[in-house]
């Protein structure tokens, strides 16, 4: 029998709950679920209101959960792996929609959930009751726009404040001091948002990072979350950043050692490219899932809507198992190898 779309009402689901959650912490969780995923066929833009009390404490048992956890997750697959979202969050449920709700596949997501479009709030609510009700097989890491400095200016404190009070937005940004900042899959992929560092020599250096810990100016929690890689430049070196957008999804870069991943389609309503999903499945095959932005857009999906209303289309890439199975490329244990790992990016 095939899995339901969306994993509701909670007995439909497989009891996957930490042990370590109480029961009606569950209910909490499901409850909350059930307001975010009512939506879902419902105009792209509507918003989902929960109760501000219902989103701090969210956010309070997501914290505890991020900090039981290291800063450098290993994680089994299957897994399925995303990229920015940022507040798109009618696409993030059209991701679920093209990989499987929760718990039906497993999730690495990278960094960048905030800022640009207009649902911030709601994506970060229900990643984060994702995160709460299966702690195991749904992972969350920080991007460079889970920093206070910088979504101060590029949206989400201006959501929180909008719609809900300025002390919301201060409590996420506490939260997101706590994140994870990488992830290696069965010791062969490794995952963050940004990329590696020179000040980078072993995995260890990572897992022993403080927390909660605000992004530094420099060093290795910096550059793992803002180092992009550069196709014209060899080795380390100063990189000037600006808006970029990976047109197909993903793009491959060092013989295919490297894939960057983006899932945010038609990003910011005016860029026209695809987001992508990379599915690794139990021998470590990889292939993508790539979500078109909708071909005929209506309403007022303009800038800063992120999406569109309209036709969509998804697909899946084929014929790419051969080539970048990640059991034919390892990761070092150390990062002298020139890291091969880079912004919403997955290494093999």
């Amino acid at each position: 029998m095939a899995a339901p779309a969306i994993p509701l009402p909670p007995s439909h689901v497989p009891n996957q709950s930490h042990p370590r959650i109480a029961e009606v912490e569950a209910d909490i969780v499901d409850r909350l679920l059930g307001e975010l995923l009512a939506v879902k066929d419902a105009r792209p833009g509507t918003e989902v209101n929960l109760a501000e009390d219902d989103i701090f404490w969210l956010c309070r048992k997501c914290r505890e959960t991020f900090l039981s956890q290291p800063m450098l997750l290993e994680v089994q697959c299957p897994v399925n792996v995303c990229g920015d979202t940022h507040g798109q969050y009618h696409d993030l449920l059209r991701l679920f929609e093209m990989g499987q709700f929760p718990p039906y596949s497993n999730y690495i997501f990278l960094g960048d959930y905030v800022d640009r479009a207009k649902q911030s709030v709601e994506t970060m609510c229900l990643l984060m009751c994702y995160k709460i009700r299966y702690p195991e097989s749904f992972f969350l890491l920080r991007g460079n726009h889970e920093c206070a400095s910088l979504n101060r200016i590029y949206g989400f404190y201006d959501e929180c404040k909008r719609r809900y009070s300025i002390k919301l937005w201060r409590t996420f940004s506490d939260l997101f001091n706590c994140m994870p900042v990488a992830a290696v899959i069965e010791d062969k992929i490794m995952c963050m948002h940004g990329g590696l560092s020179p000040e980078l020599h072993h995995l260890s250096q990572i897992l022993s990072l403080p927390r909660p810990v605000d992004v530094p100016d420099e060093g290795i929690l910096c550059d793992l979350l803002w180092s992009d890689p550069d196709a014209s430049a060899e080795g380390w070196s100063r990189n000037p950043r600006g808006a970029q957008v990976v047109e197909d999804g993903y793009e491959f870069q060092a013989s295919r050692q490297l894939v960057t991943l983006f899932s945010a389609p038609n990003y910011c309503g005016e860029f026209d490219n695809a987001g992508a999903m990379m599915c690794v499945n139990e021998d470590l095959v990889c292939s993508f899932r790539v979500l078109r932005p909708a071909r005929h857009l209506v309403g007022r999906g303009g800038k800063g809507a992120g999406g569109g209303w309209g036709e969509e289309e998804e697909e899946e890439e084929e014929g790419e198992e051969d080539e970048i199975g990640g059991s034919l490329f390892r990761v070092p244990d150390a990062a002298e190898d020139g890291g091969k790992n880079v912004t919403g990016t997955a290494s093999f």
